[in-house]
């Protein structure tokens, strides 16, 4: 078994060898000098040597000290770099990283990045895809922006805004069913246009609405993302359900339309930003998290 000695009279030894004075190193350390001066002893009890002689001036190494110093301000060095590399990144990993869906990258968050850039012209993100929660001791990420109840363990997580979906179509696929009589319930018999990430979002809103019944037999189409599915009703296969507010260009433009006008809205679900409830204080962190919420904040009003 490896003898190691207690670690704080090791620190302390380490600074004072390096420093050659109690007074410079309990300053470095925020301590008192009786309080280096205890954990020198310590250390000095502990292997059985004596390390420094005490002088005039200050305090300088024996030979043993003087040895040992050599072996052991290194290890120290070492454990700094690793430190720094792991906390503000080395110069490979110095962007702010950022871990989404696809779907939120494609329809919010790459048309505000020059938004973004204008507001903070230095930051560089490096923005990665992927649909399972986020775990930041397994994954290289500084943030996360995901959808949920906002009740993860070991993470802070503040509403962006919550979940609101309703049908949205072409306006010209609205048009060739509305010389029906009984048009919204004819678009409901017809293709419906199915996210597989969000398959219970017709269902739901099928169910809140009181119209199970009528989509009962209506045929499903499948797309492996809700940007797929949005932009297939945009071309006028049949209707979607939307998520409001990442559709609001679309929305705001006439390229789709809400036949219905009858949103259902999640409560507490809904996008969150999330991050480690053990992240250190981080600038380029704070700088992302500012400039969002602020952002959000301001299309809301």
């Amino acid at each position: 078994m490896l003898k190691i000695p207690p670690l704080n009279p090791l620190r302390v030894f380490e600074v004072v060898a390096r420093t050659g004075n109690l007074t410079t190193a309990a300053a470095e350390l925020n301590v008192t000098q009786s309080a280096v001066s205890r954990q020198v002893g310590v250390l000095e009890s502990y292997l059985g040597v004596q390390l420094f002689t005490r002088e005039r001036l200050g305090v300088s190494l024996t030979p043993a000290g003087g040895q040992y110093a050599q072996e052991v301000a290194p290890a120290f060095r070492a454990i700094a770099r690793a430190t720094e590399a792991l906390t503000r990144g080395d110069g490979r990993a110095a962007a702010l990283r950022v871990r989404t869906y696809t779907t939120f990258t494609a329809k919010w968050l790459i048309p505000h990045l020059p938004e973004l850039k204008q507001r903070c012209p230095d930051l560089d993100i490096a923005i990665s895809n992927a649909v399972p929660d986020v775990d930041f001791a397994r994954d290289p990420v500084d943030l996360a922006i995901q959808y949920g109840d906002g009740r993860w363990p070991d993470v802070q997580a503040e509403l962006l805004f919550e979940d609101e979906i309703e049908p949205v179509c072409s306006p010209e696929y609205l048009a060739r069913h509305r010389s029906r009589a009984d048009a919204g319930l004819s678009m409901l018999r017809e293709r419906l246009l199915v996210s597989r990430y969000r398959r219970t979002d017709w269902q739901d809103w099928l169910a809140a609405t009181g119209h199970d019944a009528a989509a009962g037999g209506a045929e499903r189409m499948i797309f492996s993302s809700s940007v797929l599915t949005w932009q297939a009703a945009q071309d006028g296969l049949g209707m979607a359900i939307g998520q409001t507010y990442l559709l609001k260009a679309e929305l705001d433009a006439g390229r789709l339309v809400r036949p219905f006008s009858r949103p259902l809205r999640r409560g507490t679900h809904g996008h969150y930003l999330v991050r480690s409830s053990l992240q250190r204080y981080s600038s380029k962190v704070e700088r992302f998290c500012d400039w969002i919420t602020d952002t959000i904040r301001r299309e809301r009003n």
